[in-house]
């Protein structure tokens, strides 16, 4: 009974996962309003904020406990699609939408997002070099980097529908990028030798979001794209 309740425990973090980002997607769409002391679009950075936390520790859980299964790796792509894909996609799309001067047709580009990210998810699904590193930008990423891109174009102003349309299908893009190599953001210890680059990417996060707030976690993100293509070695982590 003990075992079939623990390998139960990984699968259930992911479906809290998959909570979230619906949450996470019912909010983006009443982007302005308030709901309680925030806004809904914070709260969708939350929600989507809180189901990256989950996607951590499903996987952790997983390792630790031995309960690896083919039903946690399904229920994982899934969940990750929805709160990774879908809600920052809506995420962007109403912020676009919303805009004056925006044309609805051109806002649709947002919904690249979760294109590209269920194409990247397929493609890990069936790669097996996709062990240690990532071959293109693993999908939570990139659903942080539109939290932190939205946060900055609230801070310092809408960039406009044709330039914010070109950043949506550059940074979707690289999630199919198969030339752009990433190492993993796991953890599978604690060493500094074998975490360095982990380490650097957490202290540069905290760093940033001091410095710029909410908008510092697309800072981070491509950050962590710089660190994964210079070094030769950003692959061997």
């Amino acid at each position: 009974m003990f075992k079939k309740i623990t390998a139960c425990i990984p699968n259930t973090i992911t479906c809290l996962s998959l909570f979230f980002g619906c949450i996470a997607i019912v909010m983006s769409f009443h982007f302005y309003e308030t709901v309680g002391s925030l806004y809904a679009y914070q709260w969708a950075w939350i929600c989507i904020g809180i189901a990256a936390l989950c996607d951590f520790c499903d996987g952790a859980s997983a390792r630790l406990l031995h309960a690896y299964s083919n039903l946690g790796k399904e229920l994982d792509s899934l969940s990750d699609l929805v709160s990774f894909g879908v809600a920052p996609g809506m995420l962007v799309f109403n912020y676009m939408s919303s805009q004056p001067g925006t044309p609805l047709w051109l806002a649709f580009t947002a919904f690249l997002i979760p294109i590209m990210g269920e194409l990247r998810l397929a493609r890990f699904n069936i790669d097996d070099r996709q062990t240690t590193s990532f071959l293109g930008m693993p999908i939570p990423a990139n659903a942080i980097f539109w939290i932190g891109y939205v946060a900055c174009m609230i801070k310092y102003g809408y960039i406009g529908a044709w330039p914010m349309a070109a950043i949506i299908v550059g940074m979707s893009v690289t999630m199919v990028m198969t030339g752009l190599k990433m190492f993993s953001l796991k953890f599978k210890n604690f060493k500094l030798r074998e975490n360095l680059r982990r380490y650097i990417i957490l202290a540069a996060a905290v760093a940033l979001v001091a410095i710029d707030g909410v908008a510092g976690f697309a800072w981070t993100i491509l950050f962590y794209m710089v660190l994964s293509i210079i070094p030769s070695s950003a692959q061997k982590a």
